[in-house]
């Protein structure tokens, strides 16, 4: 099914896996993977780049991540992030990535080294981070920490057997109905979705039309006011604002609507509505006073989250595709900020996370700090692990039987009552007992003219 959001409609888009293989002091040797989908008009939204544009770029990233990786020099797994950020940015720059799209290589590389590392130490995600056996020190990289007990921080982390669910509401997905866009006996509508899978947590897209948006939110609030169940809803922006002016005009406007009076008390934030361009140079702190606003595109570097705090915002995303270690330095800042009776948070921002790798480790980060509903249904618009070889689906599924269900001929990800059961994520590794089938998979591709992978 295609899917809207922001300047794109997607309809297809490759995923990336990753491998790292690394060696302990003791010699002992072992591999790791990671996985995330090549997301066009997300990471540099410039018109005048294409689809194929977007995918390259991310590409570039990893291979530059990967050359400053094997530097050859022992470092704890933070430490390899730590050293080497400022590098992967300089580099970026001369191919000229931005910093959102330069992060996405040592995002993916930093799950796949932890991976590893949880596989030979014989321990969860979970347990690798609580003991802070990965050596994070963020001092030097986010100064406002330095004298930061985060050894302390990290071991009263404690996951969850559950999390909510958020379902995302796309600019072109149809509300109420069946209208057999697909027929293959799985919801299309968000009517169908909140009946087969008990959603209480939902993301609505704006576009930035006010009598569009007007007109869509009335639909939706038809549907979920009739479900019967008190729910919940964040409003995502997806950049389409370029003043607060326009954002003020949208809730003036619904607040004004009988037939919105619910949907408007159940926003629970708004995320990332000003053009990334000028959204850490506007002031929000007016309408953060009555509805929190976090930033998403915006979170391109390290220094994101306190700068955006200066202005008003009163959260962030946390994303692998940005980075395992950003979400733990941006979750350590909230616990220190929230010292003095302050509010910040994370929430937990990701549809086009696939099942399997990507997903589960996606999954597991948000748990483990706390967050507890995640935006999780890249399956609606996806067919499950369809496109997936049949020996890798029955692995998933034997290996996390609380996270999917076979139906409909393929494996997928089981929702109920609005909740992933997620226990099995606390397994040796970094939340996987399966693996991709390495051999299905096709080698990545070099960039014209090069002549080394």
């Amino acid at each position: 099914m295609p899917f809207r959001f922001g300047v794109v409609t997607l309809t297809e888009a490759p995923q990336a896996f990753v491998r790292a293989r690394i060696r302990l002091d003791d010699a002992r040797e072992g591999w790791g993977a990671g996985a995330e989908l090549l997301v066009p008009k997300w990471f540099d939204k410039n018109p005048a780049l294409s689809n194929e544009d977007n995918c390259e770029q991310l590409r570039q990233a990893l291979r530059l991540a990967r050359e400053a990786y094997l530097d050859g020099t022992a470092r704890t797994a933070f430490g390899h992030f730590a050293a080497h950020l400022d590098e992967v940015f300089s580099h970026g720059a001369r191919h000229e990535l931005n910093r959102l799209v330069a992060s996405f290589g040592p995002a993916q590389l930093d799950r796949a080294i932890l991976d590893a590392f949880c596989r030979l130490q014989r321990m969860s995600f979970y347990e690798a981070i609580q003991g802070n056996l990965v050596g994070i020190k963020p001092g030097d990289i986010a100064p406002e920490l330095d004298g930061f007990d985060m050894d302390a921080f990290l071991a009263r982390l404690q996951p969850a057997p559950t999390i909510e669910a958020r379902h995302t509401v796309g600019l072109l997905d149809a509300i109420a109905g069946h209208p057999r866009q697909v027929d293959d006996g799985l919801p299309e509508s968000l009517e169908e979705v909140v009946a087969a899978y008990g959603h209480t947590w939902f993301k609505l897209k704006v576009g930035g039309n006010l009598d569009d948006d007007i007109a869509r939110l009335i639909e939706i609030a038809a549907v979920l006011d009739a479900c019967g169940r008190r729910y919940r809803v964040s409003l995502d922006g997806n950049e389409q604002y370029d003043s607060l002016d326009a954002l003020r005009a949208l809730f003036a406007r619904m607040k004004a609507m009988p037939g919105l009076s619910r949907l408007v008390a159940a926003i629970a934030f708004i995320e990332q509505p000003i053009n990334r361009k000028l959204a850490l140079d506007r002031d929000v702190l007016s309408l953060a006073r009555t509805t929190p606003v976090i930033i998403d595109e915006s979170d391109a570097d390290l220094d994101a989250f306190p700068r955006a705090k200066a202005l008003g915002y009163s959260g962030v995303s946390s994303k692998m595709c940005k980075g395992l270690y950003k979400s733990i330095i941006n979750s350590a800042r909230c616990a220190l900020w929230n010292r003095k009776g302050a509010r910040y948070f994370m929430t937990a921002e990701d549809l086009t996370t696939q099942a399997g790798v990507a997903v589960q480790q996606d999954i597991a980060l948000a748990n483990l700090l706390g967050i507890t509903h995640i935006e999780r249904n890249g399956h609606h618009y996806v067919n499950g692990m369809a496109g997936l070889p049949a020996v890798e689906q029955a692995a998933f599924l034997a290996a996390h039987p609380d996270l999917y269900v076979r139906s409909h001929d393929t494996a997928r990800l089981r929702i109920g009552n609005g909740q992933l059961a997620i226990g099995s994520l606390a397994c040796v590794g970094f939340a996987t007992r399966a693996e991709p089938e390495w051999a299905a998979l096709a080698q990545m591709p070099t960039p014209s003219g090069s002549a080394t992978q």
